[in-house]
């Protein structure tokens, strides 16, 4: 069918095109609600050779994302209402919209609460110390109870820091082969557990880049039980194990790690039956000179934005995945967990819309991102489907191949 935008808004579609409309023809092509990232870091204020704002939001485009929510383990932290609104506005002139997960405690030290109310007020919706799990269950309980009053959500990084601490990649096999130290799966899961306990306790918890079998399980009998636990999941963690780290390649070195086969496939299955409602990429750009040290040495973290999409059509829909499935994950969830207005394919409804080619097959080539870094473990993989361009708030970007 054909569709009519104008000034931003889907028309009535006539049997004619309308004079002195512009035509795209987009034959063969896929039209969706626009995509939604929930747990991206765009390193504005503060490490703007790896990211800025303006480049995120060029990555994020060129992925087929409308819309991201950004994390607050930037230098200074999101924490206060001006830098909230300041980092929202940068977005403006790009037709993705900018969310913020402002930091739960000042500076992310995990002793004082920030001003949650004043930053609520701003249309924030979520709160996390990213990059970090709150150490202080005290602390956390309060920020839950504060969060939930409030109508905003606390997203957790969940860590016991003292277990995972000195690791480098997931404690198993492999870390024994590599003589690297470890990052066991039960330092997720013991704070996976806490964080239940604690929304049975008082309210409701999001879970960040869930990655182990025994979180997994948590998680779901959480959810049988009637909680209110929520989490999200990324290609990573679902298409790698930790078996990928060795080589000593640092685009393999990620928090939390690659995990084994075991948890991989427990992953794979929580994503399918909606245990991990959400499917992100936890976007994290690093300079090339912080990368290419040492494995034990480098930083945490890798690209996703320009590559999430193709990954989900060349391994998620051929293998179970139902394509209404996969846009419930990445469309609608990450949505309504911030408690946004969903994008409708209708008349009268704002264009907010994903152009997906699929069936262009093309090789991931690092060097072509918009993104300022190039630290994805997925370069050189022939992957199938890709984001054509996107169309939102009266901007549109589409793209020759």
């Amino acid at each position: 069918m054909n569709l009519h935008v104008r000034d931003g808004v889907l028309q009535q579609t006539a049997s004619e095109v309308p004079a002195g409309a512009d035509v795209i023809d987009l034959r063969g092509h896929w039209i969706t609600p626009g995509w939604f990232d929930l747990h991206v870091h765009l390193r504005e204020p503060g490490k703007e050779v790896a990211e800025t704002i303006a480049s995120g939001c060029m990555a994020a485009m060129n992925g087929g994302f409308t819309g991201i929510a950004c994390m607050p383990n930037t230098q200074p932290a999101l924490d206060d209402a001006a830098i909230v609104n300041w980092v929202r506005e940068q977005g403006n002139a790009f037709p993705v919209d900018v969310n913020v997960i402002a930091a739960i405690t000042r500076g992310r030290e995990g002793k004082e609460l920030v001003e949650m109310s004043e930053i609520v007020e701003t249309g924030v919706r979520g709160f996390s110390d990213d990059g970090g799990p709150v150490k202080s269950s005290a602390v956390l309980l309060h920020a839950v109870e504060y969060a939930n009053m409030l109508g905003a959500r606390i997203f957790e990084h969940a860590e016991d820091i003292y277990l995972a601490e000195g690791g480098s990649m997931n404690d198993g096999e492999w870390s024994t082969r590599l003589g690297v130290s470890g990052m066991p799966t039960i330092a997720e899961a013991i704070d996976v557990a806490r964080c239940v306990l604690i929304a049975e306790y008082t309210g409701e918890l999001f879970i960040c880049h869930v990655s182990a079998r025994e979180s997994v399980e948590l998680i779901r009998g959480a959810k049988k039980k009637g909680l209110r636990i929520t989490g999200e999941v990324c290609p990573h963690h679902l298409l790698l194990t930790d078996e990928a780290c060795n080589t000593f390649d640092t685009n393999f070195k990620m928090n939390p790690p690659l995990r084994g086969e075991a948890d991989r496939k427990a992953c794979w299955d929580a994503f399918l039956d909606g245990t991990l409602e959400v499917y992100c990429t936890d976007h994290a750009p690093h300079a090339w000179e912080d990368k290419t040290q040492e494995f034990d040495i480098a930083p945490f973290g890798i690209v996703g934005l320009e590559t999430a999409l193709s990954l989900a059509l060349t391994h998620f829909l051929p293998n179970g995945m139902s394509l209404s499935t996969l846009l419930d994950r990445v469309v609608y969830s990450p949505r309504e967990i911030l408690s946004q207005s969903l994008p409708q394919i209708a008349e009268g409804q704002p264009a907010n819309l994903t152009i997906i080619d699929p069936t262009h097959k093309h090789t991931v080539k690092p060097a072509d991102f918009k993104s300022l870094s190039r630290n994805t473990p997925f370069g050189g993989w022939e992957l199938t489907g890709r984001a054509r361009g996107v169309i939102h708030r009266s901007m549109a970007l589409v793209q020759t191949f």
